[in-house]
């Protein structure tokens, strides 16, 4: 989830108006490659912090930070609906979900068994 966060910060940031396809919307004027850019940089940002947070090995709080990020994805797959983006962009954001609940699960079981805080 760290390394897919900070590719998607660095796409963001390189080109804005091509990552917005991406992620199943379009920007209609290229002014708004700020708003792209501003994105990629809380996308990098939650990279980092969960990077990090991998590294120090502290499960429970990443399980906390993936139960709750469920709520981005969720989200994006209903912009991308609504601005009628195919079909298969919607689908990745559903399956973002869909990994971030199963990671829930399996570093809450990680933390039960007492491998990590």
């Amino acid at each position: 989830m760290a390394a897919l966060q900070l590719v998607y910060a660095l796409y963001a940031y390189a080109d804005p108006a091509e990552f917005s396809l991406t992620r199943g919307t379009k920007l209609f004027d290229l002014g708004d490659r700020d708003w792209v850019r501003i994105y990629a940089s809380r996308t990098l940002f939650v990279g980092l912090i969960v990077g990090y947070l991998l590294y120090a090995r502290q499960f429970k709080i990443l399980a906390m930070a993936s139960l709750f990020g469920i709520v981005m994805p969720v989200t994006d797959a209903l912009l991308a609906f609504q601005a009628s983006a195919d079909e298969a962009v919607v689908l990745k954001h559903v399956a973002t979900a869909l990994f971030l609940a199963v990671t829930v699960i399996v570093l809450r079981t990680t933390v039960s068994r007492g491998r990590s805080a």
